[in-house]
């Protein structure tokens, strides 16, 4: 079942909607990445516990993981889990925390897209690919501070300090007080007297860097893959965007793929069909031995089961499907001519010339036609 999402939320199975969602500000609050900097395994626990918070308060997605386990479930679920934590902490959060990954004031990294060539040899495994990509980091020289380095910055004179700004607003219900982001310093209290020479204030450069990617088994053309956190780096503390990779499949030398089975075409000579004979196919798997029985047709089908691709975050693979396809001869040798002659002869099949065929064709024109006038005699009443 992999996974038990009641385990990690440390609930029972007939815990109700209240008891999990207590369990999450509870576990979240102790696991969050700005409690445990540089944590890893603190890191991952926060993810664990976002993603079963994510299954387990909605009724459809709960019952589907209760019914499927961890491998369906997991899949329901592909948001941000950061996004969870301000849902249920609230929009305004942000006591106590430096914005990195929780109510963030600074300016989250933008996503990116990219297209990736994956051969079927590397969908069939999910192997861990590396792709280059260009993408927007820190500055190497203000670390993203946006300030030259060695000066320092002040208080916001705009909010003092406190990266939000009231403002009265007069509606039906009379004046209302509203807090909205200070617009010059973007909610972080500070501004920047002397900007970095280098990115000239933006924080961030340019770079051309080498992403690794584990790909599911069985992944296959159209298929949108997610990598979280591998887009344009954010500022100010604020998360990297994604990268979305959109996968195309490279042709394959032995195999055309038709969703989870692949397809191979078995070249078959006349004497082989009729005879029937044994042949060593290729499979993802290694060399399989195929039989092939007396009198087969061309075009006659044996399937290897198991032999395809691994379904997609689902248990099984798909099967082999060899096409058997008869091959004829473009050449023939004297003796094998005459040993053909001899067959086509033993079992009536006519082998006419076609120069034959041409004196008949041409004897059907030759006949006399009737003259003008003239009628054909037609036998009947």
């Amino acid at each position: 079942m992999g996974v038990d999402y009641y385990e990690v939320l440390g609930v029972g199975r007939d815990a109700d909607g209240t008891v999990i969602k207590s369990a999450y500000r509870k576990l979240a609050m102790k696991y969050h990445p700005d409690r445990n900097p540089g944590d890893e395994e603190a890191e991952e626990m926060f993810k664990q516990v976002g993603a079963a918070y994510a299954v387990l308060s909605d009724q459809e997605k709960r019952a589907r993981y209760d019914r499927f386990g961890d491998e369906d479930g997991a899949a329901q679920y592909t948001g941000d889990i950061f996004d969870i934590f301000k849902t249920v902490f609230g929009g305004g959060f942000g006591g106590g925390f430096g914005g990195g990954f929780g109510e963030s004031s600074g300016q989250p990294g933008e996503h990116l897209e990219a297209t990736v060539n994956v051969t079927l040899e590397q969908a069939w495994a999910g192997e861990s690919i590396d792709i280059e990509i260009d993408r927007l980091i820190h500055c190497d020289r203000c670390d993203g501070e946006r300030a030259e380095p060695g000066t320092a910055k002040t208080t916001c004179s705009t909010c003092q300090g406190a990266g939000q700004v009231r403002a009265r607003v007069q509606s039906m219900l009379g004046s209302v007080i509203t807090s909205q982001t200070c617009p010059t310093c973007r909610g972080l209290g500070q501004e920047v007297q002397t900007v970095c020479g280098k990115c000239m204030g933006a924080g961030r450069q340019k770079a051309r860097e080498t992403v690794s990617v584990n790909l599911p088994a069985g992944i296959d053309s159209g298929v949108r893959l997610r990598v979280p956190r591998q887009g344009n780096t954010g500022l100010d503390g604020a998360p990297a965007g994604d990268l979305y990779l959109y996968i195309h499949m490279e042709p394959h030398e032995h195999f055309e793929r038709s969703e989870d089975d692949l397809i191979h075409e078995l070249e078959v000579g006349f004497a082989q069909l009729a005879l029937g004979s044994s042949f060593e196919v290729p499979t993802m798997q290694g060399p399989e031995a195929v039989e092939i029985a007396p009198g087969t047709q061309s075009g006659s089908v044996i399937r290897l089961r198991g032999k395809g691709m691994p379904r997609l975050r689902q248990a099984g693979s798909g099967d082999q499907l060899v096409v058997i396809r008869a091959v004829t001869p473009k050449k023939l040798s004297p003796k094998a001519r005459q040993a053909l002659l001899d067959y086509a002869e033993e079992i009536g099949e006519p082998i006419v010339e076609r120069g034959t065929v041409v004196d008949r064709i041409k004897s059907l024109f030759s006949r006399k036609q009737p003259e003008e006038g003239e009628r054909e005699a037609v036998t009947g009443d």
